[in-house]
């Protein structure tokens, strides 16, 4: 015979109390669900609708036809755009110009945030973060249509200067060489000081007393930088660096096109230019849709890769 105390039975006002606290939860809290519905909904439909219709990589459309093709014509154009050039340039171009962009892009705007933690006065740090966060309020087409005045052979300040110098003047816009410096000096321009705002905020939580502790073993402002600072951040730059790494074949689309001439195409044409163009002016979508898939599987492996080694020397990782 079990001696064991039974359990007391449980409430009937058990169940009636959780719906209540349900009901007063969802009272208190509902507008923070309203306020996430919106981005939810722009998600589910900008962001993860448009993943169906990777489908047309493997089948063949028609414009006018069913939205995901007509048949299955499997790795048909894979196979198409593995075999073309113009592909390939497009590919070396996104490659160059990304690598080129990350390797400047990325370690200015950590740099420019230890300057600003450098700074001792409250309203000259603010003055100047908040003189380096307007250039990203610029719309692209703005943008674009600045360099293309300060750049211009006829009216443009830099032709002009160049001019008094006794250099004759310079189509930059449509010559292919001088693509690449256009595109990364406007994106350090317009994105170095809002990149900055993480790595601000990082350095805002680096507890102080580490810096008296190094003063006290006889360290100056640039060792405390290198051996205080900088290992602090370290997990912050770590995972920006590997988002950084998702987006290596995503280029400024929007940039690249408003820049993007026949002259220039040599360099200016990019992975994204080249779908573009196969898709919308050749109405080719299906041939569009493997090209573009392409770039961002290449896109996913970099990520794992990237948090995966992440992961092993530094413990740092997205997943």
């Amino acid at each position: 015979m079990n001696n064991a105390a039974a359990s007391p039975p449980r409430s009937k006002d058990h169940v009636p109390n959780v719906k209540r606290a349900g009901r007063s939860y969802w009272k208190r809290n509902y507008y923070y669900y309203v306020l996430l519905a919106l981005p939810l909904l722009y998600f589910s439909i900008f962001r993860y609708g448009p993943i169906f219709g990777n489908i047309l990589a493997f089948r063949k459309y028609m414009p006018g036809g069913p939205p995901y093709g007509t048949e299955w014509v499997g790795l048909r154009y894979f196979r198409m755009f593995m075999e073309d050039p113009n592909f390939w340039l497009a590919f070396k171009n996104t490659i160059l110009l990304s690598v080129m962009n990350l390797s400047i892009s990325f370690p200015l705007p950590i740099i420019f945030a230890l300057l600003i933690n450098e700074i001792m006065g409250a309203r000259l740090k603010r003055f100047i973060q908040i003189i380096s966060y307007f250039p990203n309020f610029i719309s692209i087409v703005v943008v674009v249509g600045l360099i293309k005045e300060l750049l211009s052979p006829t009216n443009g300040i830099v032709n002009k200067v160049l001019g008094s110098l006794g250099i004759d003047p310079i189509f930059f816009v449509n010559q292919p060489e001088w693509f690449r410096f256009i595109y990364i000096s406007s994106d350090v321009w317009q994105y170095m000081g809002w990149n900055a705002v993480i790595f601000v905020a990082a350095l805002a939580s680096v507890d102080t007393q580490l810096y008296e502790a190094s003063e006290l073993d006889g360290a100056g402002r640039w060792k405390q930088t290198i051996h205080v600072t900088i290992p602090q951040i370290l997990p912050t730059i770590s995972v920006v660096f590997i988002i950084s790494l998702g987006s290596l074949l995503s280029l400024g689309f929007e940039k690249v096109l408003l820049l993007y001439t026949a002259s220039n195409s040599a360099t200016s044409d990019i992975i994204d230019t080249f779908v573009f163009r196969m898709g919308l002016e050749n109405n080719n979508y299906s041939y569009a849709t493997a090209a573009g898939l392409f770039g961002g599987l290449i896109g996913f492996g970099l990520v794992s890769a990237a948090n995966y080694i992440s992961r092993k020397l530094s413990g740092v990782s997205l997943y």
